[in-house]
Parts: structure tokens; sequence; C-alpha cells
């Protein structure tokens, strides 16, 4: 007797060239020999079969034959790359009956609080991309509305244990994690090397933009190679002491990156959901001692001290059950950090600041010494007070920088060019006066504009920061592209909002305002 998949139509798997992010899509010819797109009306989600192995995926229906035959299914990269079967297979294409789970995201919606068990389920289904981006909406809005802490703890635990989780020998292993939202703000590429230098094991595993100009990955992916794997990253950091590169490579909690590549486009970021996000980053990561950064300004994620203390107490609160001790400072978040924003700018930011040149930003330089002060307090070897002193000696010494290189060394040469964008410019002030403020959000949208991160040498050169003088017609940054059309979108959209506030002059004395 044959079995029911034997009996069912076949079609053979042909690679589309199409960009679905990372949802799984494939494509069905309205002329299919062997099924009737009818059949799928109503249905926006399909099974392939192959043998035992099984996917959903999104389904589109063609008109065109050229882009998928009647006896094709057409697979986006995404799609063929986890169904992992040769172009020119057989498989069979029915309906996908809705994931278990989806029945908890509903209850969700309801306003019902979720169980452990529960959230497990739909973070098992968001790992295997059982769910579509419309399904992963309705999960991140139904929690947005509230989250109890008991869901807290479970989301973090349920990601945190869906991928790779790492092991270290040593009893303190520190990391820092800044919780974005600030243009440039490179300091991970710096107190890693200074707290390496020092002997304290700082595995940094970081991540790619999604909606800012740069990621530290982008950045670090300038000077070395960051598509490292689980096993790599461990020698690297037994020779070095630290590392920095990409943690979607190395598989720590892929439910995270999932979640986010849905929820930062569309802006649904709330205080338990970024809590769990980073934590469960940590918690895969075997960090034992972490360092939050949350910058306070009124362009950022976190506008007032008020929330930074209700964001620091959910930290503090999932640090202390899973067995971290958690700091949690706040920076000034009212400008970018360092000159550069974009991936190349900011790689020469961190190398002049590593390099002790004249030339470097003193804010990327100052506000790294402070945070690894904080991770080699952890040290019990170094007396309470030493922090800074220490981080600033083992920079100013070029300890640091001999560390960066052989981090560098150890993760190997990137294969990305490393040239500035060739077409330039420069924004200028409109009136004398001082400069009061700068807005972070609207840097980032330009810089992004002009192409960063896919174009590594794009981005914004600052050349004025909060408190500096300027005169009309002198230039306030300068961008850079390689394309016209990226040139002339982000002039035209620098022309309408150059995000630069720029106050009056103060009097002199005996001075009055006209």
């Amino acid at each position: 007797m044959r079995s029911a998949e034997t009996n069912r139509p076949r079609l053979r798997i042909r690679s589309v060239n199409l960009d679905t992010g990372r949802e799984n899509v494939v494509v069905l010819s309205r002329q299919s020999k062997a099924l009737r797109a009818e059949i799928f009306r109503g249905f926006s989600r399909v099974e392939l079969r192959c043998d035992s192995k099984a996917m959903l995926a999104t389904l589109l229906i063609t008109d065109d034959d050229t882009l998928v035959g009647p006896d094709e299914i057409g697979l986006a990269e995404p799609a063929l790359r986890r169904f992992a079967e040769p172009v020119g297979s057989s498989v069979t294409v029915t309906p996908a009956t809705p994931p278990e789970s989806l029945e908890a995201v509903r209850s969700k919606i309801r306003g019902q609080a979720l169980d452990a068990r529960q959230i497990a389920a739909i973070v098992q289904d968001l790992t295997h991309y059982r769910y579509s981006d419309m399904e992963i909406v309705a999960f991140l809005i139904g929690s947005a509305s509230f989250m109890t802490s008991d869901e807290l703890i479970a989301l973090t635990g349920a990601m945190a244990g869906a991928g790779t989780k790492l092991k270290w020998a040593d009893p303190i292993v520190v990391d820092k994690h800044c919780i974005g939202g600030i243009p440039g703000n490179r300091t991970s590429m710096v107190v890693v090397p200074i707290v390496a230098a020092h002997g304290l094991p700082i595995p940094k595993s970081s991540s790619r933009a999604i909606t800012s100009p740069a990621g530290t990955a982008d950045t670090m992916e300038v000077l070395a190679r960051v598509n490292v794997g689980a096993e790599e990253m461990k020698a690297i950091v037994a020779a070095c002491n630290g590392c920095l590169v990409w943690g979607g490579h190395v598989n720590l909690s892929p439910a995270d990156d999932i979640l986010i590549s849905v929820e930062r486009p569309l802006g649904v970021d709330t205080r338990e959901q970024m809590v769990a996000s980073i934590m469960s980053k940590k918690i895969a990561a075997g960090s034992t001692h972490l360092l939050i950064d949350i910058p306070v300004g009124p362009s950022t994620k976190i506008v007032n001290s008020a929330e930074a203390m209700r964001l620091r107490k959910l930290f503090e609160f999932v640090g202390d059950r899973f067995g971290i001790a958690v700091e949690v400072i706040t920076t000034d978040g009212r400008q970018p950090i360092g000159n550069g924003i974009g991936p190349i700018l900011e790689a020469q930011d961190v190398m002049a600041v590593l390099a002790n040149e004249p030339a470097a930003p003193t804010d990327l330089r100052e506000k790294s010494l402070r945070l690894a002060a904080h991770l080699l307090e952890y040290d019990p070897r170094l007396r309470g007070g030493a922090g800074y002193a220490r981080a600033r000696d083992l920079l100013e010494s070029g300890a640091a920088l001999r560390q960066m290189h052989k981090i560098i060394d150890a993760q190997g040469p990137s294969n990305c060019r490393t040239q500035l964008g060739e077409l330039t410019h420069d924004v200028l002030a409109d009136r004398d006066g001082v400069v009061s403020g700068i807005d972070c959000l609207q840097m980032n949208r330009l810089a992004r504009t002009a192409g960063a991160p896919l174009e590594k040498g794009a981005g914004i050169r600052l050349f004025k920061k909060i408190g500096d003088r300027v005169e009309a017609g002198e230039p306030l940054y300068r961008i850079y592209t390689f394309g016209s059309s990226e040139r002339d979108l982000a002039v035209t959209n620098s022309r309408a909002a150059t995000g630069y506030a720029i106050g009056n002059l103060p009097l002199l004395p005996g001075e009055t305002r006209p």
C-alpha cells in the first residue's frame, strides 16, 4: 500500500532570486500541473515534505512561468538553505497546519498570562522558522500589552536555551552591553582589548545593525573576520582572553535574532522584551559578570532617569534569577559618541583611541575607560577603586593596541573593502551660534540613507559637538556615499532636517540681545 505522501502530487525544487529577508518563502505557478493554485486560496502557509524532512513556508502565487514553471516550486534563498535539498529534488506541497503554539499567542492577545511551557513552545517554533512574520508580529504585539515577571523569566530562559550555550573554565567571565540608540558609541572595541590585556576573559559576541548605521559586528568586520563559530571562538578567547565576533554565527539565542528582525523596524521594543533579548544572549554566552550601559537623552531609547531606573531593576531581577552579577550604569545620551557614524568611520575612531593619537575622539576614549574600569573592578586581585587607573595604563602603554592586533590576527582578515565613499557633501551651519543639541535618531537615519551599513564606507563624519561654537557656512558634518542616488537622497533629507540645533552665542559682560 502506497503512503499518503507517495500519492500526493510532486513538484521539482527550483531556486528563485527573491529577497525575502529571513522568512521562508516559496513560489507556485498559477498554471501548476500538479497542484491547482485555488487549493491554496485562504492559506498563506504551506508545508513542504521530502521523505521525513518537512518545512513550513509562506506561499506566493505567480503568473510568470519564467520565474517558476508549472511543474516546479520555487524556493527563495533562506528556504532553500534551510530545507537543504538540492535543486531538482521532488517534494510534496500541502496547506500547512498552524503550529500548536499559535493558540498560546492568541491567548496572549486576549490578555492572558502564559506559563513557561507555552512560552517554551513558542520559542521552539520561532527557532525552527515555523512562524510567518505576521505571526511573529502577533506575538510581539500581544507581549507588548503586558508581560508578567514570570513570563519575562520564562521567555529569557527559553531563548537562552534554544541555541548554542557556551561554557568557560574561568570563574569570572565579563561582558558589557549597551542598549543602543547612540550613533558611533563603539566602546566595546576599545573596552575588549583593554580588559583582555589585563587578563580577564571577555568573549564579546555582538550584533549586526538592523535599523542603525552600524553594529559592533559591522564595524569590527572592517578590521577582521567576525563570522566565527563556537569552537573557533573558544580557541580565540583561549589565546587572546577576548574576541569581537558576530553572535548570529555562533547561534546564541537564535529566537532573539528572529524577534529583533521584526520588532526593530516596527518600533515594537518594550522594556521587558529588551531585557529578555539582551539577557538571553548573555546567559547563552556564559557570562558571569555583566555591565549594562543605558544612554539617557532626548532622542535615545531611554529619555529620563525614571525610565532608566525601571529598566535597571528589570536587568537586576533577571540577572539574580539566572545567577549573573549585573551592574547597570547610565551614561550621557544627548549626542553621538566619537566622530564617525558608519562602519569604516567608527573603526577609524576606535583605532585612533587605541593608538593614543592626539586627534582621537576624547568622548569615546573617556567613556571606554570608564566602562573598562567597571569591568576590571571584578578582578579580585585589583584593589577597589583602581580600575580606572589600570585601564588608562593599559591604553596609554600600548598594551591595549597590541592586544587588539592580537585579536585581529586570531580572527583573521576581513574581505570587506575599506575605502570611504568617494561622493561627499558637507552640511553647513545656517547661522552663528553654539551647538545646543544633536538628534541621534536623525543622524542614524541620514547615515543609513547614505548607504551604511551595507556600504561600510558610507556614513557621516562629525565636525561639531554640543557646546562647540559655529559660524554660518561652517561645516557641521560630512556625508560619505558611493552612489549619486544615495548622496542626493541624503542631501535632500539633511536639508529637511540637519539633526543639529544651534543656539545663541553667550552674551559678553554688558551686552544685551537686540
